[in-house]
């Protein structure tokens, strides 16, 4: 599991290190192979280790491509995914339509999702947490989450 928010940077090529803990867990996980695509929802990249990617790819391609909101869906998760490794430093290129969708620049933030990690740029994620904080849970949190006991 990914778990907690690490402030990061990325180098002038555009290369991110991936911290250590979860580096160690990618290694474990798919010898340091990872897919990072877009998320649909939000200005942000998704990073998958190789295993969870390909159970993923397989959901994702068995939706009713004729529905139009499905294939649109569809171009952007598997059009933009892309196979990276881990190099000797534990680090990995992010191409550049990646980093240009989720506007990355110098600094980031990675972001623990349980089976992914989600890649921020840094003032995006501060302006995200800032909007999260400044609702009215009580007022907008979906039934579900009611559910929880936390």
């Amino acid at each position: 599991m990914f778990r907690g928010v690490q402030h990061i940077n990325l180098d002038a090529k555009g290369r991110m290190a991936v911290p250590a803990r979860q580096r160690e867990l990618l290694s474990v996980l798919s010898d340091g192979q990872v897919v990072v695509t877009v998320d649909t929802q939000s200005p942000c990249l998704a990073l998958y280790a190789l295993p969870e990617w390909e159970r993923i790819e397989r959901d994702v391609q068995a939706l009713p491509a004729l529905n139009p909101a499905i294939k649109r869906f569809q171009r952007l998760v598997l059009g933009y995914a892309s196979d990276l490794q881990l190099d000797g430093n534990g680090r990995v290129l992010l191409p550049p339509a990646l980093r240009e969708y989720a506007q990355l620049e110098k600094r980031a933030v990675l972001v623990g999702q349980g089976n992914k990690l989600e890649l921020w740029s840094e003032a995006l994620w501060l302006k995200e947490c800032e909007a999260a904080l400044a609702t009215d849970p009580a007022g907008e949190l979906p039934a579900e989450l009611m559910q929880l006991n936390l």
